[in-house]
């Protein structure tokens, strides 16, 4: 996955006043982020003290992915450039883990 094939995943909207990210509209609510990325995406999970839903992250070339699970069946998902990826993950206060240390789905985390 690189960050232009997500890119034509869908219609990503730019976030206003977030430069370098964007965020996915015209899916239905309950599109996973499994589904949406496909399985074979290397995903981590983490509860954030700054944000009240899970954040799944998957990074890759030219940026990463930050969705957040709002429910069981409600999601939110943003795209971002290499420079939108790590100032959001700075300000999410999430550390993403070495490639080596991850499975495909990781349990989320608690901090």
């Amino acid at each position: 996955m690189t960050f232009d094939i997500a890119m034509k995943l869908g219609d990503w909207v730019p976030i206003r006043d977030c430069p370098g990210r964007f965020v996915l509209r015209g899916v239905p609510c309950t599109l996973s982020v499994a589904s949406l990325l496909g399985e074979g995406v290397r995903m981590q999970t983490f509860h954030s003290p700054v944000a009240r839903d899970t954040v799944f992250v998957a990074s890759f070339e030219g940026g990463g992915t930050i969705s957040y699970r709002q429910s069981a069946d409600s999601w939110v998902h943003t795209l971002c450039t290499q420079d939108g990826f790590s100032r959001k993950l700075q300000q999410l206060q999430i550390t993403l883990h070495e490639q080596g240390q991850t499975s495909a789905l990781e349990r989320p985390r608690h901090e």
